[in-house]
């Protein structure tokens, strides 16, 4: 076997310490990821469908046995004003939160972000009567 090929090995917590430069294809949506462009040494997420693996029971330290995939469902705006990602394991359930990366898809950022808007969890017709139940004035037009 051509030493090359053979799969590089670190030490337990290697990426908490060192940058993560390697190039992958993303098993979600098949692109190919580089590390440049993030902004960041850490990319943890394919900025085209903005999927990940769940590898890391820490930031950084690979040492997850699930493996599932982490979808990205949410977003939400930390106090420096910077986004982040959460994702959610499909095998586990796991939630993580992850930094946005300077390349990552807008449209499907935005996308995320939006969904609670689009998927009330009461019907939209109702919030005449909800507001007024809440002690509100007057119509909504």
């Amino acid at each position: 076997m051509n030493r090359k090929n053979k799969k590089i090995t670190y030490t337990d917590g290697y990426y908490k310490n060192h940058a993560c430069d390697c190039t992958f294809t993303c098993k979600m949506c098949g692109r190919l990821v580089v590390p440049g462009g993030a902004g960041s040494n850490h990319r943890n997420h394919c900025p085209n469908c903005l999927n990940s693996l769940h590898v890391d029971d820490e930031p950084g330290d690979r040492a997850s046995d699930c493996g599932g995939f982490m979808e990205p469902i949410g977003v939400w705006v930390r106090k420096n004003g910077e986004w982040a990602i959460i994702h959610r394991c499909k095998q586990c359930g796991k939630l993580v939160s992850n930094r946005i990366a300077a390349d990552d898809n807008p449209m499907k950022l935005m996308s995320i972000a939006m969904k609670p808007l689009t998927f009330p969890p009461f019907p939209l017709e109702k919030i005449e009567e909800l507001t007024n139940l809440m002690g509100g004035e007057g119509r909504i037009e």
